[in-house]
């Protein structure tokens, strides 16, 4: 991952062809993509859920089975905290429950203040709240080009979601939901930010993202155990939370993970706005969903910011 913070700082010396081939099809925007890609499937996976099962139980249980699974697959995993730093080792406890606070947060809001709102303002102050954490950290500056192609897509995933709504009546604003789908996308900022601080200094990838993502499993787990689990037990429950465990949060964020390796946190907290676009297109061919002009135009607004982040940047040697 290039280092934007550290201009006088010698890079690393080129490896192998086999890792700098490796690294060109892990590394960068792609595996970022291809995660939003797969969290854009949560919410049609969810619906087919049985209708007793709580939103937030549904949730809770993919982190559980699909953190647990991705540190026991991760290499590294069970030897990172001693491998870490003094200074380090905070830092994974702080991301673990960055990660649990995610699903304690955001499906309340979803609850309040409906998935549309909920979701724009969780997944649009993600980026916000990842810039405004690099800079106070010390890790990098935001850029005119990341500001205006963040501020774009932020648009883009506003119109989008909120289309629908913008065509109806307004509704009062629960500011406690309001409040819950920011503090969700401040955690999700929070562990992106310290996921990626980990990896960039030397430490696998994988790694990171199996502690980060087992701990937190662990910590949801008897909240899942208490919101009524019998909904598991049946064949729909069991597999709609296997397919959020393996594909929405073992792969996924394994690929995350990649991608943070030569991605600033805050460039892949705003590449990951694709996923109410997937969510969107998913709901229109499976669903039978139907969306407003508004919502298309959000669409395109959309893409064009993700297109901008994902192009290379001339000026970076």
């Amino acid at each position: 991952m290039p280092n934007r913070t550290t201009p006088h700082t010698p890079a690393r010396p080129a490896t192998a062809g086999s890792r700098r081939s490796r690294a060109g099809l892990l590394g960068g925007p792609a595996p970022i993509l291809t995660s939003a890609v797969l969290w854009g499937t949560t919410g049609t996976a969810g619906s087919l859920a049985p209708a007793g099962a709580p939103a937030p139980a549904i949730g809770c249980a993919g982190l559980v089975l699909g953190g647990v699974l991705l540190f026991l697959t991760s290499r590294g995993a069970r030897s990172l905290p001693a491998a870490c730093t003094r200074g380090q080792r905070p830092l994974l406890v702080v991301g673990g429950l960055a990660v649990a606070a995610y699903p304690l947060t955001f499906y309340p809001a979803v609850a309040r203040t409906g998935v549309a709102v909920a979701t724009v303002i969780a997944l649009g102050s993600a980026p916000v709240f990842a810039g405004l954490l690099s800079w106070l950290t010390g890790q990098a500056r935001p850029t005119t080009r990341w500001t205006g192609a963040t501020t774009a897509a932020v648009l883009g995933c506003t119109l989008l979601v909120l289309g629908p709504e913008l065509t109806g009546h307004a509704t009062p604003m629960d500011l406690t939901g309001v409040l819950l789908a920011a503090c969700a996308g401040l955690s999700y900022a929070a562990y992106s930010l310290i996921g990626g601080g980990l990896i960039t200094r030397g430490h696998p990838s994988d790694a990171v993202m199996g502690v980060l993502f087992g701990a937190a499993g662990l910590l949801v787990l008897p909240l899942v155990l208490f919101l009524a689990p019998h909904w598991l037990t049946t064949t729909r429950g069991a597999a709609v939370a296997v397919y959020l465990a393996l594909f929405t949060v073992c792969l996924a964020y394994r690929l995350f993970g990649h991608g943070l390796r030569r991605t600033p946190a805050s460039v892949a907290t705003s590449l990951t706005l694709a996923e109410p676009a997937v969510a969107a297109v998913l709901g229109v061919t499976v669903l039978g969903e139907r969306l407003p002009a508004a919502s298309w135009g959000g669409l395109a607004v959309l893409a064009l910011g993700l297109v901008i982040l994902t192009l290379p940047d001339r000026r970076r040697r």
